[in-house]
């Protein structure tokens, strides 16, 4: 029997054909980044204070500038009492039109004309915001007692993720690969476009959470319609640029958001490129190994064909033996007990799914935390994201000389140790901040596109539940999301630091567990359940 390995050997493993197709794959990971952490710009969070009419009425008729206005009208409270939270949350409950109240000291009129006992209330007039721009925050007031429902608007994007990665990962393995590709891009333009118009938050979170519903599963079903195209020699080369075009893509959107400061027009920006990807109809083929597990081999047959001829290579002799599994002839329906039912099997399976929890936590937590305390939001997103080139950079240069799961390990301990050590650094040291953030981020992108090449690169589970096994694993790192901008701005309530203790912890763990996995430098993708099970012991 001749498997598909095999006649990519003979017509081309990374020829003009699957270049092409790569060089549109890439694409769809560029425009998958402003779904993923456009909550950056889209939710930006302006400088802010109560809007009080009658104080702004005094300030016009005393000649006030915007600062005077605050200094006359606000007063901050003692320690006990946050004083930001004070200032843009509450105000004094008074009457600033009192003939009594002076332009040169208006608070000590009022504390003598109340004998010193002002009442504070809530911003019963709303609040304004220190922007020409415009954001999700901005027009549907997301502040002070309702800030919690910025978190909830990224999370419901994660929740999608985890949700749509279960059920399309089993389309995609049920019905193909280009089907569910296309459709998934279809779906999330539309209902990307759907955001821009939202009226309300509630209409703006459902949109958003039946967007992120069907985008990770057009971001990963192109790159494994890809990665099932290449051979074994490149695999490793398409995942790690796969994952540097979602980081142009983060550039991009550093751009992008930099000349468009409304959030309405930016989410259309971001979204009209998924309609064009609908061309790829035309353009794409599905996955010959796909076919084959579906014993459409004639139709695998033509697709090898046209990559013979694209590539300018012979049509192979062996094409008649072609097989993708010895085991049986039958179609192979994928299953959720398949993922668990053999050991080995089943230890990657959890071990994966824990590392792609701690994944998101860490890269998407670390991002979230540098914009807590970016002072501008552009540049500091820019640099996170130029970060991750050398990361890439070392990849490349390490994985086909010293493998996948020892530099993997290695990139966790480091986010580890790096997470530590910033977390003690005393303010004031921001030289020392930053080369340790920049440390912690590459450390971070390292194990981020290591799991990529380990869980995507196909080479721990068998064909027929790959597709299926990578949305279970990956599942865990959108619930992973879920959770990480509450944890991120919930613990720094405590210390402004804690959640990069999390972090470092949940690294560390993650580079252990990495020890635990096979190493699969070199090795074709497993075809049988035997061979997943021989694995470690080739090892």
């Amino acid at each position: 029997m001749t498997s598909f390995d095999n006649v990519l050997e003979e017509i081309g493993q990374f020829g003009l054909f699957q270049k092409q197709l790569f060089f549109l794959m890439c694409f769809i990971s560029v425009v998958f980044s402003p779904i993923d952490v456009g909550i950056v710009f889209l939710g930006f969070v302006p400088d802010f204070r109560c809007s009080n009419p009658a104080a702004d009425e005094l300030g016009r008729k005393c000649g006030w500038n915007a600062e005077e206005e605050m200094n006359y009208t606000v007063i901050l409270p003692d320690d006990s009492v946050d004083p930001l939270y004070f200032s843009q949350c509450l105000q004094y409950d008074t009457n600033w039109n009192q003939t009594s109240v002076s332009c040169t000291d208006p608070i000590r009129n009022l504390t003598s004309y109340s004998n010193n006992n002002m009442t504070v209330t809530s911003c019963t007039n709303g609040w304004v915001y220190d922007t020409t721009g415009s954001s999700i925050v901005t027009e549907f007031n997301l502040v002070c007692d309702d800030s919690w429902k910025l978190d909830l608007s990224q999370s419901v994007v994660n929740l999608g993720f985890c949700l749509g990665s279960l059920f399309i990962g089993y389309l995609a393995d049920r019905f193909g690969r280009k089907p569910c590709l296309l459709v998934s891009l279809l779906i999330t333009a539309i209902f990307g476009v759907l955001v821009a118009f939202a009226p309300t938050y509630s209409w703006l979170v459902t949109f958003r959470f039946l967007q992120g519903l069907v985008s990770k599963g057009s971001w990963t079903s192109g790159y494994i319609l890809v990665a099932e195209i290449v051979g074994l020699d490149h695999r490793r080369t398409v995942g790690v640029i796969y994952q540097v075009a979602f980081t142009v893509g983060l550039l991009a959107l550093a751009g992008v958001a930099y000349f468009i400061n409304n959030w309405r027009w930016l989410q259309l920006a971001v979204t009209l490129p998924n309609f064009v990807f609908l061309a790829y109809y035309w353009c794409i083929p599905e996955s010959p190994r796909w076919l084959l597990s579906q014993n459409q081999k004639d139709k695998a047959n033509e697709i090898i064909e046209q990559i013979a001829k694209k590539n300018k290579k012979p049509i192979p002799n062996t094409l008649q033996s072609l097989t993708a599994n010895e085991e049986t002839d039958d179609k192979q329906v994928p299953s959720f007990k398949d993922l668990v039912r053999t050991p080995q099997i089943r230890k990657h399976t959890f071990i994966l799914m824990y590392i792609w929890f701690t994944c998101a936590v860490v890269y998407q937590g670390l991002i979230l935390h540098i914009g807590y305390t970016a002072e501008n939001v552009y540049l500091d997103f820019f640099i996170s994201a130029m970060v991750e080139f050398p990361a890439a950079f070392i990849i490349i240069v390490t994985v086909d000389r010293i493998g996948r799961r020892y530099p993997w390990a290695v990139g966790s301990f480091v986010t580890g140790l790096a997470c530590l050590v910033t977390a003690f650094i005393p303010e004031g040291k921001s030289w020392y901040l930053i080369t340790t953030g920049c440390i912690t981020l590459i450390g971070s992108t390292l194990y981020t596109v290591y799991i990529v090449l380990l869980t995507s690169c196909l080479s721990l589970f068998i064909f027929f539940i790959r597709n299926l096994g990578i949305m279970v694993c990956s599942s865990m790192c959108d619930l992973g999301g879920i959770i990480t901008p509450f944890i991120v701005y919930r613990l720094s309530h405590i210390w402004k630091e804690l959640p990069l203790i999390v972090f470092a912890v949940l690294g560390t763990l993650s580079g252990v567990l990495v020890l635990f996995l096979p190493e699969t430098k070199g090795r074709a993708l497993p075809e049988t359940i035997e061979e997943v099970e021989s694995l470690q012991k080739k090892d």
